[in-house]
């Protein structure tokens, strides 16, 4: 891609974990130059273990990265001067965090007045809005645990969902109101939250009761829209998900498969008919599947259009031909010397999928090369480390 669209955007991260770095890996990878503020001997987030491990890997690419000690006069002075020039500022901190160090929205909108700045948080406004939150607490909280599990036994998704999801809530608000700027030049502060995600999600249950008067119930228990949208057993005992969702799909489906006693018959005609005999559709279409092999079945499905999938689990996702072929996945240089097959943005602009510039960056690697861009010498750096305000 010869142009970004963000390219002339500078950014200012004070992120950790996932909602604020996901917020700047999404303006970094269209191209704004996002420069993320670390303390003295890193960001934390880079040394995290077991599910947390990925993190750092996943959300710091096309980023720059610099060390400071927010502690010190001369570290807060560097900061204030980087946002001068700045059009944005993300932070996903405990709340109050950066007001106590001096550089919270008033004090850095004092600086700069078009400055636009995301706080990413548990909460918005309310009686909730100190609690502390982490994507379990929320998923919990804004009922998509009980959704997710079966009855008694809420279980979380099976990703960071509301934190990525929080993230781009938090990029939206940038990108609106940056289109605000310019019309009234000035910016102002925005706000996205763990909670109110999870609750934007729980939209379609909410009113699904309100439309059938019934409560809704956990997924895994819930009453179908269609008589087959399942996984289903296949021969080896692989499985597949299947979807049958209008009428002309059943037509196909059951010539494709010879649902002879499924063909012509006038009782399953329409979608609520084989919703209600459901069971016994799905007992007869396992049976045959059961016989059939995996290969047979996808290519049979492939060729009369219908909606399926296979049971992948998240290193299948490094083979796929169509990731593979269509530049789905970035090759990422990890701290440890290994490289990493990564999910791109999913998003095109002009058939064209924004790409790599650069790996994760290295614990206040671009130090230098950002204070000397406002104005600073060689020798004004060098004190500065070895001052400790500066990270080696």
């Amino acid at each position: 891609m010869k142009t970004l669209p963000l390219e002339n955007l500078t950014v200012i991260e004070f992120s950790h974990m996932v909602m604020g770095p996901s917020a700047g890996l999404i303006l970094a990878d269209m191209g704004a130059r996002v420069i993320k503020v670390e303390p003295i001997g890193g960001d934390k987030t880079r040394r995290l273990n077991g599910s947390g491990a990925g993190y750092f890997a996943m959300y710091n690419r096309n980023k720059q990265s610099i060390c400071v000690d927010l502690k010190s006069s001369e570290g807060l002075k560097i900061i204030k001067e980087l946002v001068e020039t700045a059009d944005v500022v993300i932070e996903n901190f405990r709340k109050g965090a950066l007001d106590k160090l001096g550089i919270g929205y008033e004090a850095l909108s004092a600086i700069n007045s078009e400055l636009i700045f995301l706080s990413a948080k548990g909460f918005l406004r309310g009686p909730y809005q100190d609690r502390t939150a982490l994507d379990e607490v929320v998923q919990m909280m804004g009922g998509l645990a009980y959704m997710t599990g079966p009855s008694g036994r809420p279980l979380r998704a099976g990703s960071s969902v509301i934190d990525v999801m929080g993230g781009m809530f938090g990029v939206i608000a940038i990108l609106a109101a940056l289109l605000q700027r310019n019309k009234t030049d000035q910016g102002q502060f925005v706000k996205s939250s763990l909670f109110e995600s999870t609750v934007f999600l729980m939209g379609q249950h909410i009113a699904q009761g309100a439309v059938t008067g019934k409560v809704p119930k956990p997924m895994p228990e819930r009453i179908s829209a269609w008589a087959i949208y399942d996984v289903i057993e296949i021969k080896g005992n692989d499985k597949i998900f299947l979807a049958v969702v209008s009428d002309s799909q059943w037509i196909k489906f059951c010539v494709e498969f010879d649902f002879q006693e499924f063909i012509g018959n006038r009782s399953l005609s329409t979608n609520a008919q084989r919703v209600v005999a459901r069971d016994e559709i799905l007992n007869v279409v396992t049976e045959v599947f059961k016989k059939l092999p995996l290969a047979e079945v996808t290519q049979r499905l492939e060729r009369v259009g219908l909606p399926y999938a296979t049971i992948n689990r998240p290193e299948d996702l490094l083979d796929d031909e169509h990731l593979l072929a269509s530049e789905g996945l970035l090759d990422i240089d990890l701290d440890n010397g290994k490289t990493a097959k990564l999910p791109a943005l999913p998003i095109e602009f002009s058939e064209q999928k924004f790409g790599l510039r650069s790996s994760i960056p290295g614990i206040g690697e671009h130090t230098s090369d950002v204070l000397s861009a406002i104005g600073y010498s060689t020798d004004q750096i060098n004190a500065l480390r070895a001052s400790g305000v500066l990270g080696d």
